[in-house]
């Protein structure tokens, strides 16, 4: 079994996007680190970082700060620099496809449409890490989605969304604690649309 080292949150940088749906790997990031305490800070150009725990347990918690198109150039730094494994690394992200408030864990799997996973993908030349995505569905009949992604949520959806991402942090910590496997076990079944 692959213990999760590294754990990136998937995003666009800068204020404009903060809130965005696209942003939800951002949020669940930021979330759990508060709660452990620790605080994300600039590693290099292409990303935050914030590190928990010593040794062997040591886990590094990352947000990307190149557009998401391009987080797969975050991601491949961060395995080279820390000699992390891809399987090692669990990715968060948001997913249109499965309805909002619903979370999703595999092993792995394709990009699903999504930029940001394929831009890793494309660059760590596998589909072999774990993912958690967190939905944001459906997008709305004659919406763009790539605008719908870049959109905030609205009021009625926001209180959903921060249940979301609480209970990704529930996840990320049965992850930590049991692992994969266990963590998958504990899911609940994702109601689709």
């Amino acid at each position: 079994m692959d213990e999760i080292k590294l754990i990136v949150g998937l995003g666009n940088p800068g204020k404009k996007y903060h809130m965005t749906r696209h942003n939800l790997g951002f949020m669940v990031v930021d979330f759990y680190c508060e709660k452990c305490g620790i605080s994300l800070k600039k590693w290099s150009d292409a990303s935050q970082i914030a590190q928990y725990g010593k040794g062997k347990n040591r886990i590094i918690f990352a947000k990307p700060q190149v557009f998401m198109n391009n987080s797969g150039a975050s991601v491949a730094e961060l395995l080279n620099f820390f000699k992390i494994g891809i399987a090692e690394t669990l990715v968060i992200l948001d997913d249109f496809s499965i309805p909002l408030g619903a979370l999703r864990l595999r092993r792995s799997g394709s990009c699903g449409g999504h930029n940001g996973l394929a831009s890793i993908i494309n660059l760590t030349g596998t589909k072999e890490f774990p993912r958690l995505r967190l939905g944001i569905g459906p997008v709305p009949e004659r919406a763009d989605p790539a605008d719908f992604v870049l959109s905030p949520f609205e009021k009625r959806e926001k209180e959903t969304a921060a249940e979301m991402v609480s209970g990704a942090c529930g996840v990320l910590g049965n992850i930590l604690d049991e692992g994969i496997e266990k963590a998958m076990s504990r899911m609940p079944a994702v109601r689709e649309s």
